[in-house]
């Protein structure tokens, strides 16, 4: 596969910032697609980590201390979360093989209380990405985003945020491998 071929994005698949995208928000990013269709999409960076931890922005989950990250620049006073493994709440959504987003959050709090979900395999956002009616595809279209069809499962979570980009491009191998290389900033190099 490589960079000119047309993919289209569906709910689940990751989209990788192209290397020299210089908005602040999407700098490196890898966003995970949670919704895509005729009236928008919806997604969450996975591989930005906030300054806050769940215990200072979450009265009801002060019992951890997980990081937070920042899933986009919309609505920064939202939060949003993900999950590995079997299904575990009412209404989420499945977008993976082992992936769910969202769900019934007084049940996410109870099994977290409990033990019946481990916070390993949670992760919380604050904010979210957005795209209106066309605005991804134009986007696609402009080479701003690269599609990647990697399945996001336990491992993803173990890489770094800063390794994450460069890895989902390595693994998809060809040009994206080289890609991956790109300094930031090419005319420090």
């Amino acid at each position: 596969m490589n960079q000119n071929e047309k993919i289209t994005p569906k709910a689940g698949d990751l989209l990788l910032s192209e290397p020299f995208l210089q908005d602040e928000n999407f700098v490196r990013s890898v966003v995970l697609l949670c919704e895509h269709n005729e009236e928008g999409s919806f997604g969450l960076v996975i591989n930005k980590v906030s300054i806050l931890k769940l215990a200072e922005l979450v009265e009801d989950l002060d019992f951890l201390d997980s990081d937070v990250f920042v899933g986009g620049p919309v609505e920064q006073n939202t939060l949003h979360y993900i999950y590995l493994g079997e299904k575990e709440l009412d209404r989420s959504i499945q977008i993976g093989k082992d992936l769910w987003w969202g769900g019934d959050y007084g049940q996410l709090v109870e099994k977290l209380k409990t033990g019946l979900i481990d916070p390993e395999r949670v992760r919380f956002f604050i904010g979210y990405s957005g795209w209106g009616l066309n605005q991804l595809e134009e986007e696609l279209e402009d080479k701003t985003w690269i599609v990647c069809k990697e399945e996001v499962d336990y491992q993803t979570f173990e890489y770094t945020p800063d390794e994450l980009w460069r890895k989902l491009l390595k693994n998809m191998g060809g040009e994206f491998k080289v890609i991956a290389n790109y300094p930031l900033d090419p005319r420090l190099n």
